[in-house]
């Protein structure tokens, strides 16, 4: 017991399974594979744009404009798909990801060369993006009937019993975890965030190192919008309005620690499961809008408090072995 208290992600999924099967016993068939099924494929976009606010965070930075880069780039190419239905869906899949790796490489730049905190330059592009967005469309729609039938299916068709929204989903999933586990720049990444003067004197460079998160967080968030578009065969300014909270949200409850250096990727996973989960239930067991942002609240304080427990607890076993071992000194 006391290991399983100790393994965050475990201690989540536990919670996430117990959750499932309370609200089953308000809402028949919540339990139900095809129900889980649509609840993963529901947070998929949420995982990855999570994953993507993961690696800023890591590296001791915060990115709040990954929703209004969402909107943005969902906005550029629904209407590219919609003025020029000839165009490949390759094509404008990859224009997604380069314009939102480009709206992130703004935000990597502001952070690392003039030296601006994070949280600032992120608060002022959010503006900006969403802004652009709106002289964009000049505050239109483009909704189901003007965009082309390969666009907006896509995401929808169905791969072995899952949309491949949801296999995109996982293989983004696998390729976070290599990236952050298994390549200099997630190392770098992860001792920009824990160890900054430390990272310095290793040779990394810490600068470079959140650039590079900033632009993986964008590129992501551009994938986010075309899927969002399509998904929800709609694009508008406001589109994923408040996302951004919901990703940071993903990340502290998962076991991110805000202070960088400190997580995993399943933990962050697991963050969005546990959103997914109660924004989809809430709903059903007749809880009222108001009530869910107060339970969702309530939810990221008591992890943010449990996150920093954890966090003093290391300290203080590392301050007492250090002066254990001055005493045998």
């Amino acid at each position: 017991m006391q290991r399983l208290l100790k393994n965050r992600e475990l201690l989540l999924a536990l919670i996430i399974l117990v959750m499932i099967a309370g609200f089953a016993t308000r809402a028949a068939g919540f339990a139900s594979p095809a129900n889980l099924a649509n609840i993963f494929n529901d947070t998929s976009i949420l995982i990855i744009l999570a994953l993507g606010q993961m690696t800023v965070i890591l590296t001791k930075s915060i990115d709040l404009s990954v929703a209004a880069n969402l909107a943005f780039t969902g906005m550029a190419v629904a209407m590219l798909d919609a003025a020029y239905p000839g165009l490949p869906l390759s094509l404008l899949i990859v224009l997604a990801v380069g314009i939102g790796a480009a709206l992130g490489a703004i935000n990597g730049f502001l952070v690392w060369l003039l030296r601006i905190p994070p949280i600032v330059v992120t608060l002022g592009t959010l503006t900006i993006y969403r802004g652009m967005a709106f002289v964009l469309s000049g505050g239109g729609w483009v909704n189901a009937h003007q965009m082309t039938p390969d666009f907006l299916n896509l995401p929808r068709f169905p791969v072995l019993g899952l949309p491949i929204l949801s296999w995109l989903a996982i293989a983004i999933v696998l390729m976070m975890w290599f990236v952050l586990t298994r390549t200099p720049f997630g190392r770098a990444a992860y001792a920009s965030g824990g160890n900054p003067t430390a990272a310095v004197y290793a040779g990394i460079d810490v600068g470079r190192s959140r650039f590079l998160a900033f632009v993986l967080s964008g590129a992501l968030a551009g994938l986010s919008g075309y899927l969002w578009v399509s998904r929800y065969a709609v694009a508008y300014v406001d589109i994923a309005a408040g996302f951004e909270l919901d990703s940071v949200a993903a990340c502290v409850i998962g076991g991110i620690s805000i202070a960088g250096g400190i997580g995993s990727v399943i933990g962050t996973v697991l963050g969005a499961l546990f959103l997914g989960v109660i924004k989809n239930a809430l709903p059903v067991i007749g809880i009222s809008p108001f009530a869910q942002m107060a339970i969702s609240g309530v939810v990221i304080i008591l992890a943010v408090v449990f996150n920093a427990r954890a966090e003093k607890k290391k300290g203080r076993i590392i301050l007492r072995d250090r002066a254990a071992k001055e005493k045998l000194a």
